[in-house]
């Protein structure tokens, strides 16, 4: 017994280590995409097992068990945001040229309506307790909201800011950034009113969000290379955390802890400690303009979008290069432990 126990405590040791330090994120496969366009979000349906991306006038489908393309949803001009209504068989697809927001059936992926939204509609969510989907109108500054079984607007709310990336605890409330200005918004979805405007400094032009639904964090992405988290019922900023330039998308990983901060060209990952302690444990280097991303809450996989460029002659010598995106190269990247 006296032989076998350092081994015991070496093992005992080693298993700790381990799960205490989880083996990195990596890229594991690379799905490739015809067409061109730029792209924007990408969203999960988690029990259908199905990934939606973004694609300038569609909507890519993809079975994530597989990891294949399935179908897609056309008929759009710069799509933006993506929200399921599983229980409704419907989604909704903002189309950000059009002013527009696509209605579709889930399961057949067919068009149902295109309903009329504000100037530029974005973001986008679902919210259950209301039956209502929330179209976030960035370049209006206001929310169309939309009943989701009528397929109808049946409001338009001045938000005094552009809005960026709305978030939802599924229990009757919503909360959006106003980048433009700083700010937080707090969202009564029954009442379809703002009830809380609170200011996100140190964090400048708030982009990403994603929330902690059990410790009532908001994880907020900043466009000054910081992460904010913030107290969701004071709006309290607790503290921030560096990540990289240009965020667009934040997720939040309950089982794991990590928080996802999808960045021009990587992700920052941060560990929760506590509900008021974090820390950066990995920054995972991407495809140079992938900084939107969707989180497998089953799997734990990432799934981030992006294409090639070539960088063109500049017109001048003083002028900028431009670069070009070349076609048929736009894929998404999966990446997992």
């Amino acid at each position: 017994m006296r032989l076998n126990l350092p081994l015991f405590v070496l093992l005992a040791g080693t298993l700790a280590f381990a799960a205490s330090n989880p083996a990195p994120y990596h890229l594991i496969k690379k799905i490739p995409l015809a067409g061109e366009g730029n792209w924007d979000y990408l969203a999960i349906d988690v029990a259908a097992r199905r990934l939606y991306v973004s694609h300038g006038s569609q909507v890519e489908v993809i079975d994530i068990d597989k990891d294949e393309p399935v179908g897609k949803i056309a008929g759009m001009n710069g799509v933006h945001g993506i929200a399921i209504a599983p229980k409704l068989n419907r989604g909704f697809i903002t189309s950000g040229n059009t002013s527009t927001v696509k209605m579709f059936d889930l399961k057949t992926l067919e068009s149902l309506a295109d309903i009329p939204a504000g100037n530029g509609p974005d973001g986008v969510l679902f919210e259950p307790t209301t039956q209502r989907v929330f179209a976030f109108n960035h370049r209006g500054g206001t929310l169309t909201v939309i009943d989701a079984k009528e397929g109808k607007a049946v409001e338009n709310i001045e938000l005094g800011g552009q809005p960026e990336f709305p978030v939802t605890d599924g229990k009757g409330t919503i909360w959006v950034n106003n980048e433009d200005k700083s700010m937080l918004l707090k969202i009564d979805p029954k009442a379809m009113k703002i009830t809380e405007r609170w200011p996100v400094a140190p964090c400048e032009a708030p982009a990403s969000m994603d929330l902690d639904r059990k410790t009532r964090r908001l994880f907020i992405g900043c466009n000054n290379e910081k992460m904010a988290v913030a107290d969701a019922d004071s709006g309290k900023i607790i503290t921030t955390l560096p990540i990289g330039p240009h965020v667009d998308a934040t997720a939040f990983d309950p089982a794991s802890k990590l928080i996802f901060n999808a960045n021009r060209g990587s992700v920052t990952i941060i560990h929760q400690d506590s509900a008021d302690t974090y820390s950066v444990v990995q920054t995972l280097e991407t495809a140079a303009r992938a900084n939107t991303l969707a989180l497998d809450l089953k799997s734990h996989k990432l799934y981030l979008s992006s294409a090639d460029f070539e960088t063109l002659t500049a017109a001048s010598a003083d002028a900028k290069p431009k670069q070009k995106m070349l076609l048929n190269t736009f894929a998404v990247y999966v990446y997992g432990r």
